[in-house]
């Protein structure tokens, strides 16, 4: 089956990464084209064609110029396609009421570790599409990362959590970088330890038995020199902050869903 994917972006060129060369990219920015073709060795193509050539089509765009490319889309769709979005908080509705017929709609939402097959994808499906189509979508994606079906009223909570999941924890490794510098530490040092530490402990927290509480609590010895640091970190109310900012990120999503 033939695969377009519209939107040649950082998430777009994370999921081409995985998917390709099976597939044809829209770009419109002739540089970034240039680049995705000769990078994955795709072909580049036209939105008309790309999209009338298609049984699969994932629409990879920033929300802002979704509206605009549904309309553009719209002349080129047919029966039996399936169209997957990547697009934060524009309901499967929304795009069903864009396109011809009863068009079978897929929601996605993955998040950067696609790029490296480490990915989180949630799917969802609109009013048109049978379990077949989810299936179609689950297998092509499962190469990417694990595939989670959630109900569509989760996945501005899914947008929020784990779509900018990587940049709560990336922002995390920055201060913890720019703290091993303050104690003294030679900057690629200090990198080294906190990226190493942190992709072994995302092993550890990947475990079938993972506890997030148990594992702190294992390296918090009494009296040592973690535990004080929790006290700061509870004392600055760092679990609050975050609890906030995946909320404000939920709803976010909501209000662009509008």
């Amino acid at each position: 089956m033939s695969t377009t994917i519209v939107g040649g972006g950082n998430m777009g060129e994370a999921l081409l990464a995985g998917l390709a060369p099976e597939v044809t990219v829209v770009e419109q920015n002739p540089s970034r084209a240039s680049y995705l073709e000769s990078r994955y060795g795709v072909a580049v193509s036209p939105l008309e064609a790309a999209v009338a050539s298609a049984d699969t089509v994932f629409v990879v765009v920033k929300p802002y110029h979704f509206a605009a490319l549904l309309d553009s889309l719209a002349p080129h769709v047919r029966p039996g396609q399936l169209i997957v979005s990547a697009v934060g908080g524009t309901p499967a509705s929304t795009i069903e009421s864009h396109l011809p017929g009863a068009p079978a709609v897929v929601r996605t939402m993955p998040n950067l570790p696609v790029s490296v097959g480490l990915g989180t994808i949630a799917i969802s499906g609109g009013a048109h599409t049978v379990a077949a189509d989810l299936e179609r979508v689950r297998t092509m994606l499962a190469p990417l990362g694990r595939v989670i079906e959630v109900a569509e009223s989760q996945l501005d909570a899914v947008t929020a959590l784990s779509g900018g999941g990587p940049a709560y924890f990336a922002l995390l490794a920055e201060a913890m970088i720019d703290a091993g510098v303050l104690a003294g530490l030679p900057r690629p040092l200090a990198e080294e330890l906190v990226l190493t530490t942190a992709e072994g402990t995302g092993r550890m927290l990947g475990a079938p038995d993972a506890d997030p509480a148990g594992l702190r609590a294992a390296v918090c010895s009494p009296g040592g020199t973690t535990i004080a640091a929790m006290r700061e970190l509870e004392g600055r109310a760092l679990r609050a902050a975050v609890m906030a900012a995946v909320v404000a990120a939920r709803d976010r999503s909501i209000e662009m869903g509008r």
